[in-house]
């Protein structure tokens, strides 16, 4: 039986991922013309509701049956994906695809939900980590196991990848660095003397103004980073292994 506190962590880990989630829908403004809907937030966002309410009872909100259809529908969408994808490139789909692991979410996520359904039809005993927790026994826990391997292999995977982030992560943030550079520069003479103290009259008040724009703008670009997606990916492939383990 899990501990309550264990079971709370996560559940709010899944409620960060979720809200990071839909932020970054927020700012790619899906629903204007012409955007590309963003699958992978969208899967994020109803992946940690779910998760959350499957790990704390209150955090509860769809019955089972409904999160069985959308996990269904995006199990069916990622797979579609992942066939694009492999025609295009091959089995290298499998490996370095970032519809893969997706795919393997939803249908962990389908299963769990199926076979917590089937475990109670079956009579068998629910086991119920806390008093607040809403986690059950799963049916089928060899196909648990399996699941819970394939996440963890996806997971290390992502965390091995993640390294790769880190110059285009500097690259975004540099700019605000740089105006803050360029406005001590500014004030400074080539021999290093300060030749003046006092912006311009006409650029008096803008350079905090531009800075600050600066900094929202590179704030916007690492909340749309592929790293954020992968930050959010490997938080939910660790609690969903971990959850099908505790659940088997």
């Amino acid at each position: 039986m899990p501990p309550a506190w264990l079971t709370d962590i996560f559940a709010a880990l899944m409620l960060v991922v979720a809200a990071v989630s839909a932020a970054r829908l927020a700012a790619a403004r899906p629903w204007q013309p012409g955007a590309v809907i963003p699958d992978t937030d969208i899967a994020h966002l109803l992946m940690g509701i779910a998760m959350a309410g499957m790990l704390a009872s209150s955090l509860t909100t769809l019955p089972n049956a409904a999160w069985e259809v959308i996990f269904a529908l995006l199990t069916v969408w990622f797979a579609y994906r992942v066939a694009r994808d492999a025609r295009a490139s091959g089995i290298r789909a499998l490996a370095s695809g970032h519809c893969a692991p997706h795919l393997v979410h939803s249908a962990a996520m389908l299963y769990m939900f199926l076979a917590v359904k089937t475990a109670a039809s079956g009579s068998m005993a629910g086991m119920s980590g806390s008093a607040g927790s809403a986690m059950q026994a799963l049916a089928y826990p060899t196909l648990a196991f399996i699941f819970a391997l394939i996440l963890i292999g996806y997971t290390a995977w992502d965390l091995d990848q993640l390294p790769g982030f880190r110059p285009g992560l500097a690259a975004m943030v540099a700019p605000s660095h740089q105006l803050a550079v360029a406005a001590s520069v500014a004030g400074t003479g080539d021999a290093g003397i300060s030749t003046t103290r006092t912006p311009p009259a006409s650029s008096a008040g803008t350079g905090p103004e531009v800075a600050d724009g600066a900094s929202g703008h590179s704030g916007a670009a690492v909340l749309l980073s592929p790293g954020t997606t992968v930050g959010c990916r490997i938080a939910m492939g660790v609690t969903m292994a971990l959850m099908l383990f505790l659940m088997i």
